[in-house]
This record gives structure tokens, C-alpha cells and sequence, in this order.
């Protein structure tokens, strides 16, 4: 066994799930960060896990076609980990992410090579590979908005960040706070006919602070309990999503890189494979970009959703629309009372996948098929292959690239009973 400050020479062989790549050293499994497969590398160990261990590159030996110089000085050990990839060529992170995916379905979900093969999309590229996510959050730090290293023992400073939407740029270079600042963290986030909003998160209701501005944007605040308060401008930003607006309160969610939401759209439509009167339930539904095209297709539609501002945000968005209804509570809480009837699921659950019990209830439904939107590969693995346990089929997995430059990776599954 090597011990912390042996140097060895590591072979890449593979991309795990979580953006490191992963070699073999002394019969054991060895991640790198800042890696690529098919490189070569003199590493030394740093952190021992069991039967794997972490490790860092000293010297790189053998260098990947695919490898690029980083367009951020942030980017790189012991930095800003916000972004994981910015050292491989874009071509090359799409067909990663695929690799990534399909090993995930079959270690994880044990579905067989054909069937991966039979049902795994090509990834569907990013238009923009810089300059796309219109919100981030920073930690506050007495130096500047910081963002956590890739191990997040760190926190690096930030002045430029190539992937944020380059109006939030320079609104990010334009915030100060003063030293003894209680707040916590704020989210630089943007509408896309360019309004600007600051939210802010605080620990304690005292520590609301006194506002000074030189530059124009909204200023909300995150209480404890995430209810939002606001300060300055407008409550909610306005998203458009295939020709809808959308208002996204302070503290309700969508994703990042709004250009990608019609295509992402798409493909749950797809899923769905409406032809019309078919009743829709539309669990973990935010904000409602999901259901307001279920209901522009003419399927009756409920949405449930448990943070209660983002489901007044639904009912605003899908206002005007027949056929929807929106509850607020838990996707366990509403399966479990059976009173919302439906013969199609989508599910856009948080990274943590899905609970035992939402699985099982959908298990006992008269569900015939689930869209699933999954923004973590290993949990819709899991998930699914619960699924299918139950008499689902997996028929089509459509990954999407929303998050360039990261390991980040959504996708759209369907299965059908």
C-alpha cells in the first residue's frame, strides 16, 4: 500500500460520477481530480477510503487530445470547484457524460449492455458552452463572494466565473459587504429580459441588514426557514420558457441555464406521449414549467410541490390554463391520501432520487408510464432499477447538457408499466 507521500504512476482508465477520473494502483480503485481518461500521470495519495483512495496529479506524463487550456484562473486544485471540466475540450465532456451515464445504469441499475445500448440517447449539446447560468450562489467571506474548492475544505475568491451569465459578472464585481456582514451567502440570479436580483441568506431575523446601492437589482431575503422577504425592487424574476413567462419568487427554484429549459420541455412531452384527455400528476413540479405543457397539450394536470412560495408562483404560471390543479405538500403526503387520480407521472425529484415510499405508491398506481428528470445519474439509476422491479420497463433515458464545463448531468427517463 502506498503511503501519502510516495509518488506512483497511474493510468486513467475511466470517468466516475462525481467528475473525477479513476485508475488502478496495488488492486485498488484510485480517483483523480483534474484528470482524463487515457492520461498518464506520477500521483500521490491523499486520502484513504477502504478498498478506493483520492489522489492528486504531481506531473502529468501522457497528455489527452482532449485536454485544453482552462479559460478561468480560478480554475484548477486548491481553487474554485465550481466548475470540474474546463480542461477538456467540450466535444469531449459530451461523450464523458454519456460514458458516465451508462456505467451508472449498469453498476448502479444493473440493466445489461444491449438494453443501455437500446435505450440511451445521444446527449443533447448546450448551444452556449460559456456564459449560461443566470444564478449562482456565493459565500460570503470578509475578502469577497467566495465559492467552495472541488474538496470544499477551501473557499477561493472570485472576480470573473466563465459560466455565469456575464450581466451577473459584473453585477458579482460590483456587490461588497461590509466586514462584520451576518449575511451568510447571496444568489446573483437574472430573468431573461435582464432583471437582476440579489437573495440574500441570513441565520437569525435580527441580522436583516441596511441596504446602500449604486447599481440597479432587486434585493430579497432568505429567512431560516427559506420564506422570502423583500427589501428593494421586485419579489420575483421573470423567466420565459416557449414563448411563457414564468415568475420565479425569491427562494423558488428553476434551472440554472434557461436556454436549455424548452428543450428539456421537449423531451418530458415526449415521455409522455400525450394524445389527448389523459390525467397527468406532476410531482416535485416548482414552479410549473412542466405543467403548463401538459396543459397547452390538453392533459388535465396536478401539480405538487412542498415549498409553499413556489406554489403560489404555480398557481400564478398556470393561471388561464384548464384542466390544472396545484397542491401543496409532499409527493409522499399526496400518494399516500389517494385522491389525485392519474394515468401518467412526471417526477423532476431533488439529486437525492426518490423515497422507498413515493416508489412504492407509484408501484401501487394505476400509472401507466413516468417521466422522470433526474439531475443525478447514480439516483435514477437506483431508482429505476426499483422501478422496474415492479413492472416498469425503461424505454428511453435522453440525456441533456445543461451545466458545461461541470460533471453536472440531467436527463429525461420514461418508463412505462
Amino acid at each position: 500500500m502506498s503511503n501519502s507521500d510516495s509518488l506512483f504512476d497511474l493510468e486513467l482508465i475511466a470517468m466516475a460520477n462525481g467528475g473525477n477520473a479513476m485508475g488502478r494502483h496495488e488492486g485498488r480503485a484510485i480517483f483523480l481530480p483534474y484528470a482524463i481518461p487515457g492520461e498518464r500521470v506520477s500521483a500521490r495519495i491523499v486520502e484513504e477510503r477502504g478498498r478506493v483512495a483520492f489522489a492528486e496529479g504531481v506531473t502529468l506524463l501522457e497528455s489527452s487530445l482532449d485536454r485544453v487550456y482552462p479559460a478561468c484562473p480560478h480554475f484548477g486544485p486548491g481553487r474554485c470547484g465550481r466548475c470540474q471540466w474546463q480542461h477538456i475540450s467540450y466535444e469531449a465532456q459530451l461523450l464523458l457524460k454519456q460514458d458516465v451515464l451508462a456505467d451508472q445504469l449498469s453498476r448502479i441499475g444493473d440493466f445489461s449492455d444491449a438494453a443501455i445500448e437500446q435505450v440511451l440517447l445521444p446527449m443533447l449539446a448546450s448551444p452556449a458552452e460559456w456564459g449560461y447560468a443566470n444564478h449562482l450562489t456565493f459565500t460570503v467571506t470578509p475578502d469577497g463572494l467566495a465559492l467552495p474548492s472541488l474538496d470544499k475544505s477551501t473557499l477561493a475568491v472570485i472576480d470573473e466565473c466563465h459560466i455565469l451569465h456575464p450581466d451577473l459578472l459584473d453585477l458579482l464585481r460590483k456587490v461588497q459587504f461590509e466586514d462584520d456582514t451576518k449575511i451568510q451567502r447571496v444568489k446573483l440570479a437574472r430573468g431573461t429580459g435582464g432583471d437582476m436580483m440579489l437573495i440574500l441568506s441570513v441565520l437569525d431575523t435580527d441580522d436583516i441588514p441596511e441596504m446602500e446601492m449604486d447599481f440597479t437589482a432587486s434585493v430579497n431575503l432568505l429567512l431560516p426557514d427559506n420564506t422570502p422577504v423583500n427589501l428593494i425592487g421586485d419579489l420575483a424574476l421573470s423567466i420565459e420558457s416557449d414563448g411563457r413567462q414564468f415568475r420565479v419568487t425569491a427562494g423558488s427554484s428553476i434551472r440554472p441555464h434557461t436556454d436549455q429549459l424548452s428543450p428539456l420541455t421537449a423531451a418530458v412531452m415526449h415521455g409522455l406521449n400525450l394524445t389527448g384527455g389523459e390525467k397527468v400528476l406532476d410531482l416535485f413540479g416548482g414552479v410549473g414549467l412542466f405543467s403548463a405543457a401538459v396543459a397547452q397539450r390538453g392533459g388535465r394536470v396536478t401539480l405538487v410541490e412542498s415549498y409553499p412560495t413556489a406554489c403560489e408562483d404555480a398557481r400564478h404560471n398556470l393561471s388561464g390554463l384548464s384542466g390544472v390543479t396545484v397542491i401543496e405538500g409532499t409527493a409522499e403526503h399526496v400518494l399516500s391520501e389517494g385522491t389525485v387520480q392519474f394515468d401518467r407521472v412526471i417526477v423532476d425529484p431533488p439529486s437525492e432520487g426518490l423515497s422507498l415510499a413515493v416508489v412504492d405508491a407509484l408501484a401501487q398506481s394505476k400509472a401507466s408510464r413516468i417521466v422522470y428528470v433526474s439531475s443525478d445519474a447514480a439516483t435514477l439509476a437506483r431508482d429505476a432499477k426499483r422501478l422496474t422491479k415492479h413492472g416498469f420497463q425503461l424505454v428511453s433515458v435522453q440525456p441533456i447538457d445543461l451545466s458545461p464545463q461541470t460533471y453536472y448531468l440531467d436527463c429525461v427517463a420514461t418508463l412505462i408499466r
